[in-house]
């Protein structure tokens, strides 16, 4: 079973109404309550859309005004509240998100996917960058997540730490990619210099050009049906 398709589907949606089933709050300590633990580091936090946010949440019955608040002279404050519906849509949303893997395209895979356009010189160079950086990032999020851990329950950075993980995995990858290409060892890399030494690609590629295409007879099979949808909604 696929993910259900929302009425919201902005993350920031669901952190809103995460925290509200806490307590009541009004937008402003909602943003600073993010800010507190973290979430700016998972969450696409826009603090400035926040109240429209809220609003939307409101607007389709996910929320409501729980209290008003006077405190002398200051401004009234509206706190927000989750709805019974709020709630069973931030469950089933959790469930989702924890249960049901979801097909996302990084950029750095269209990347990888077309990289044979440059020469392999060209992308042992790129990606030595890329583990430049790779490791400033880490040490960087490494750095955040020790002054979270004097604040906070590791709880609530459990999501900082994946991303460190994702970020240390994905040095291993490409360190052990380059290994490949320097030892000469990939399997097609003659090819791919071929290419760049001739402009056109070498016999063996032509030829899985003639195959015949996935979906015919002999070709492979026909594909997945959750290829062949316009949405690719594995559903």
């Amino acid at each position: 079973m696929g993910a259900k398709r929302r009425k919201l589907g902005n993350p920031l949606a669901l952190a809103v109404m995460a925290l509200l089933s806490e307590r009541p709050m009004h937008p402003y300590q909602i943003a600073q309550t993010l800010r507190r633990r973290g979430k700016q580091n998972s969450v696409k936090i826009n603090f400035g859309s926040l109240y429209t946010v809220v609003q939307n949440l409101e607007k389709h019955g996910f929320v409501e005004v729980a209290e008003v608040q006077r405190q002398g002279n200051r401004p009234e404050r509206t706190l927000y509240g989750l709805t019974s519906a709020g709630h069973e849509e931030m469950l089933e949303w959790m469930a989702d998100l924890l249960a049901v893997p979801a097909r996302e395209f990084p950029l750095f895979e269209t990347g990888l996917s077309l990289m044979g356009v440059l020469p392999p010189d060209e992308v042992t160079s790129l990606l030595e960058e890329r583990v430049s950086a790779l490791r400033v990032q880490a040490a960087g999020i490494r750095g955040v997540l020790e002054q979270l851990y004097e604040t906070l329950p590791r709880l609530f950075v459990i999501e900082t730490e994946f991303q460190l993980r994702m970020i240390e995995a994905e040095e291993a990858w490409v360190q052990g990619f380059l290994k490949e290409i320097g030892e000469g060892s990939l399997s097609g890399l003659d090819g791919w210099r071929t290419l760049h030494e001739t402009g056109r690609p070498p016999p063996e590629w032509q030829e899985l050009e003639r195959e015949q295409p996935l979906g015919t007879e002999g070709g492979g099979g026909a594909l997945p049906e959750t290829l062949t949808r316009p949405d690719s909604d594995p559903r």
